[in-house]
This record gives C-alpha cells, sequence and structure tokens, in this order.
C-alpha cells in the first residue's frame, strides 16, 4: 500500500539525520499504527542496520543482531564466526560509521528488554562509553508503550536523557485518509474512517471497492479475521488484568462515560480508577473531554470519557456483546442490529469529531468570518451543544453536527437558537451547521443573509 502522510515526522528524522554528532531517537506507539513502515522509508537509501527483535532469548537475540549487522555491513570482525559481546557488537558498528553516518534501529525493543532486563543499563553504558562520540543515529523502536515508557522514557530509566529526540506515532489524520481510497466520495470516506480511524493497518484490510456493511461483516465479523480479536491482542500485551480494562471500555461505548459510572460497573471505589484510565489514555484509546467553558479541565468533575480509538470504539458496541451469534455463524443478527444503529450509535460521534477538527482548521487558515482559540463541546443538565468556539472567552460560534441521510432543514437551525438563548453571551455569535447530506433550499437562502455557515459533509459551502 502506498506510504501516507507522516510527512512531519519524516522532516524531523532528517534533522537528526543531519546533526553534527550522534543522535538517540525513540519512537513509540501502539501496534499496527505504521512504525515499521515509517522507519523503513526513513532509511531507504542510507547507510543502516535494521535490526528486528524476537521474543527470544537475550543470547539469540545478541547472535542474531551481530548476523545482520554483519550483512548490512560486510565488517568482517562482525562475522558471525566470532562470538562477540553486546558491547563488541556496538562496538564495531560505531567503528563502521567514523567515514559515513550510520542508522542503526533496534525495532520491538521491548523484546530485548524482556530478554534481558539489563539491557537498557548496558545501552546507557554503551552510549556513555563510545557511541555518543561516534558518527551514529540510533533508533529504539517499540510497541508496548509501557515497557517503552519504563525502560527508555521514564525519569527512573537508565537511558533517560540519552536521548536526542522521540515520537509518538499517532493514527493518519481523516484529512489524509483519502489517500487511502481515492475512488470514494466523502460519505463513504466517513464511513469507513468511523470504523477503522487512522490506523494504517486496519485500513489495509478493507477492501474499498465494497460497502462498509460488506467490510464489517467480512473483516470483523469474521472470526477468522484478525480484527476480530484485535481488541484481546492490543490489550493483553500491555496490561495483565484484561478483564478489568475491557470493562471500563465497554461501559464507555455503551454510553457510561462519567467516572462514577465505570467504577460502579467495574466494582471498585472511584479513587481506584485513576490507574486504569490513565493506562488505556496512555494507549490513546480514551480520553477524557470537558465542557468547552471549564477553567481548570484537570480538575473539572463534569469530565466525560470517550474511546478516542474508533476501531475499538465500534468493536465494543456491535462484536463484544454478540460474540456469542458470531462464533456459531449467526452473523444475520448482529449485521442487521450494525445497519440500524451505525450511524446514530457510532459514526454520528466521529462525524461530530471530525467537524470540530474542520471547523478549527477552517479558522485557522482565515476561511471564517471569526477567529477561535479554543474549540468544544458544551454540555449541562438539559442543554448540549455540539460546536462551541470562544476568542478571549467570548463565544464566537456555536455550531450542530448532523449525520443523518436527509438533507437539513430550517427546523435544525431554529433549535441551535434555542439553544443559543441558554447560554450567557455578550457578543452576537455565528451560528454553524454541518451536515453530511447536505441542506434544503430554503436554509441555503437563509444562510446568504443571517449569521449562518453551512458545511456540508466536511466542506465549507461557499454561497
Amino acid at each position: 500500500m502506498e506510504f501516507v502522510d507522516r510527512k512531519e515526522e519524516l522532516d524531523h528524522l532528517e534533522r537528526e539525520f543531519r546533526r553534527s554528532e550522534a543522535s538517540f531517537v525513540v519512537i513509540y506507539g501502539r501496534r499496527r499504527i505504521g512504525k515499521t513502515r515509517l522507519i523503513r522509508e526513513f532509511i531507504k537509501r542510507k547507510k543502516h542496520v535494521y535490526f528486528l527483535a524476537i521474543q527470544t532469548s537475550d543470547d539469540e537475540n545478541r547472535k542474531l543482531f551481530q548476523e545482520t549487522a554483519y550483512f548490512s555491513l560486510k565488517v568482517p570482525s562482525l562475522d558471525p564466526s566470532n562470538d562477540l559481546s553486546w558491547k563488541g557488537i556496538f562496538w564495531e558498528i560505531s567503528r563502521n560509521s567514523l567515514k559515513k553516518r550510520l542508522v542503526v534501529v533496534i525495532d520491538e525493543f521491548q523484546y530485548l528488554v524482556k530478554g534481558n532486563p539489563a539491557f537498557p543499563s548496558m545501552l546507557q553504558a554503551f552510549w556513555d562509553e563510545f557511541l555518543s562520540s561516534s558518527n551514529i543515529m540510533l533508533i529504539l523502536c517499540g510497541s508496548l508503550v509501557g515497557m517503552m515508557y519504563e525502560h527508555v522514557l521514564s525519569y527512573s530509566s537508565p537511558l533517560y536523557g540519552r536521548r536526542t529526540s522521540q515520537i509518538k506515532l499517532s493514527p493518519i489524520p481523516f484529512k489524509h485518509f483519502r489517500e487511502f481510497a481515492k475512488e470514494l466520495d466523502e460519505k463513504d470516506l466517513i464511513s469507513f474512517y468511523a470504523v477503522t480511524g487512522g490506523v494504517p493497518k486496519y485500513i489495509e484490510t478493507l477492501d474499498f471497492s465494497k460497502n462498509i456493511f460488506w467490510n464489517i461483516q467480512e473483516n470483523i465479523m469474521n472470526p477468522r479475521s484478525y480484527l476480530y480479536e484485535e481488541p484481546y491482542f492490543l490489550l493483553s500485551n500491555e496490561v495483565k488484568e484484561i478483564g478489568s480494562y475491557f470493562t471500563i471500555l465497554r461501559s464507555i461505548a455503551m454510553g457510561k462515560r462519567r467516572s462514577s459510572q465505570i467504577a460502579a460497573e467495574l466494582g471498585v471505589k472511584q479513587t481506584s480508577l485513576g490507574y486504569y484510565l490513565k493506562v488505556l489514555s496512555d494507549l490513546d484509546l480514551i480520553e477524557k473531554r470537558v465542557p468547552v467553558f471549564e477553567k481548570n479541565p484537570q480538575k473539572s468533575k463534569k469530565g466525560l470519557y470517550f474511546i478516542k480509538d474508533h476501531f475499538i470504539d465500534f468493536w465494543f458496541k456491535f462484536v463484544y456483546p454478540f460474540r456469542s451469534y458470531i462464533e456459531i455463524g449467526n452473523t444475520e443478527i448482529v449485521m442487521n442490529h450494525v445497519k440500524k444503529h451505525f450511524i446514530e450509535k457510532h459514526e454520528s460521534f466521529v462525524y461530530e469529531n471530525l467537524c470540530r477538527q474542520i471547523v478549527f482548521e477552517l479558522a485557522l487558515d482565515g476561511r471564517l468570518p471569526f477567529e477561535i482559540d479554543k474549540l468544544g463541546s458544551h454540555w449541562e443538565k438539559d442543554l448540549e451543544i455540539d460546536i462551541v468556539g470562544l476568542k478571549d472567552g467570548e463565544v464566537v460560534v456555536i455550531g450542530k453536527c448532523k449525520d443523518s441521510e436527509k438533507k437539513v432543514g430550517i427546523d435544525v437551525y431554529k433549535q441551535l437558537l434555542m439553544k443559543a438563548t441558554k447560554l450567557s453571551t455578550d457578543g452576537a455569535p455565528y451560528f454553524l451547521i454541518c451536515s453530511k447530506s447536505g441542506f434544503d433550499e430554503e436554509l441555503i437562502n437563509l444562510s446568504k443573509k443571517d449569521r449562518l455557515i453551512l458545511i456540508e459533509g466536511l466542506k465549507l459551502l461557499r454561497l
């Protein structure tokens, strides 16, 4: 599949490569996110040693590393017949970097640590003794986020303070999603993105020549597909109490978003929930949102938790509760449920997030008649507003998102006006409506004279 986006990350790696001294870069992020693909793209046409550690003994990984270095550099002293220590291997590699910049990559670094817990201390000693004065660019890459924090990034790690930079790789943003599926129209793009998010490996699994429901049935509801078991695999490598984390994710997916509700589902005190939530947040699986007017978000008691990863969210809504049906081959019942509730219970939330993103980007680019420095949503008793934009604390835009199969009419605009009266605003805010299926003529004509902005799909409607 075509290499998509990651320009900022590649540019950053190129800057590290051009440093006049040794460079030590840490690349980390959850599985399937595209770390290895990024590295391979970067090391093209560069002198490099790329080593993929495996789950085996320290001795076996050491021999494999020496063998990889030998075949990459063709240095006689690295010949596998010479049984070198870890220090000896790194020393010979560093000597080979003197004339030309050399990139050394250790992928799945956590497996070296599993095989030898002292490895970070050893590598720290090698770095301090001779690697830091070599012409090497060292890249450590890992998928187990918890282990990478503990053994590489945290203050307690022996390697702390040695790295020159780090990259936490995130999903591909929607604006680049079209590059995976140039043949799809925007409506279908949103549907596919709602299921896969921007995780490259998930995207590669789908067949864009077929509709979203065919793909869900064949690639997610199919017990033989790796996506069917993906959440188990993803979490079992990161946490010990997988059942507790599944309970939390299931609760959030079902709409129980307050910490008190989640704690009740898990059967623990609310004060004991923080650890679990932090782990899921570090894995980029969940996020906490607060109303846009909150002055101190970290201490807000109005925070709600959402599953950040679109595929995991979909899986806990539509796969996990129906596994007994799927296991016996009765997917028709499940697919009928998916088709009936896909937009209402899942895609509409994704579309709302995308709308907030596009509004912020349009304002930042100067394509909207106002500036914003803060954008979010607002909720309180009997009042929910999808989009609220602030400038210096003042409300400048109030918006509504509609993901439906029919065009939006003036009734939605009137509802938005009513909600605005419940907000204490001194100025005259703009109103904004996003609609996946467009607008009727009456509303379009009204927008020509009122302070109303329309976004069809994710494109600004120019009148």
